[in-house]
């Protein structure tokens, strides 16, 4: 991770066929000051070969191509053969900090196993602790494949890990570029057939669950997630924790930056399990009995009960 600096221009120096800057910095996060000085050849091409940053210690970087592009091609391209092997499905978005004492820990465990038993498909998280564990546990109740993209550490823990506590390597890929974790997610969903069945599921959560939510959105909205059939997206509004976000996106509306039933038109939301199940059922045209509905209910109240 990177840090926020200000950088002000200082000494110039011209000696023979080479440039000097000296460069002051301030690190917003470190408090920490010091000076980069650039010399730079006047001759372009003799800059691109032999140009090099000295460091306050009287180090030298040498000016190279970065790498980072081609690695995360790299990585995304990795996530892509993971989401072949085992196949597209539901994707879960949620909070990693809602551990097992959780009532919403609960409803996600109860809801990933009933999604798949309904759709058949394969469940996709971010392979991290809290409510995507929950639905790990669900789909594995449910005898379903399950995949993950983990991250090396997420929201609210202290260490960092490459490894699944439980799941098979062979299930799950560790990414280090967010933007490849993303692309994997939204692959994850995308229908390409009729036969697919799919969907995107928002849970509670925080910053990062919020990015994801939006991101995705963005996409279905653009009509740019790659995708040649629609692609379900449900939020669960357990215990109306999303009120206040639905408020302020109809304030957008009133405001005029949102069009009037945009937002509402590109995704579902979902107050009880049950009410994500008939909504599911009714998109892929599935059965879905008033007798499973209820038992659903029936489960999911049981386990809200502490």
């Amino acid at each position: 991770m990177g840090f926020a600096l200000l950088g002000s221009l200082g000494s110039f120096v011209s000696v023979r066929d080479s440039h000097h800057w000296n460069v002051r910095f301030q690190s917003f996060t470190l408090k920490e000051r010091f000076v980069v000085g650039f010399n730079l050849a006047k001759n372009f091409r003799a800059y691109k070969k032999f140009g090099r940053v000295s460091l306050c210690k009287s180090e030298f970087v040498d000016f190279e191509e970065r790498t980072s592009p081609n690695e995360v091609r790299k990585e995304i391209e990795q996530c892509y053969e993971l989401i072949h092997r085992l196949g597209r499905g539901v994707v879960y978005l949620g909070s990693s900090r809602m551990g097992p004492g959780h009532p919403h820990y609960s409803q996600t465990l109860e809801l990933a196993r009933e999604i798949a038993n309904l759709l058949d498909c394969t469940t996709w998280t971010g392979a991290g602790p809290g409510l995507m564990d929950a639905a790990i546990k669900g789909a594995q109740e449910a005898g379903k494949a399950v995949g993950g993209f983990k991250i090396g550490k997420e929201a609210g823990e202290w260490t960092t890990s490459k490894f699944h506590p439980y799941l098979p390597s062979e299930t799950y890929l560790t990414c280090r570029f967010f933007s490849a974790r993303k692309h994997g997610l939204v692959d994850a969903a995308v229908r390409s057939s009729s036969s697919d069945k799919t969907a995107v599921v928002a849970l509670p959560g925080g910053v990062g669950t919020l990015d994801e939510m939006f991101e995705i959105l963005a996409l279905i909205q653009l009509e740019r997630i790659g995708s040649e059939l629609p692609v379900p997206f449900i939020v669960m509004n357990y215990d109306s924790f999303y009120a206040k976000l639905l408020d302020f996106l109809d304030d957008c509306e009133d405001w005029g930056t949102v069009s009037k039933g945009e937002v509402s038109s590109l995704w579902k939301i979902c107050n009880t399990n049950s009410d994500a199940l008939v909504y599911l059922a009714e998109f892929y045209d599935l059965p879905f009995s008033d007798e499973q509905k209820h038992g659903t209910e029936a489960r999911s109240a049981h386990k809200q009960v502490p």
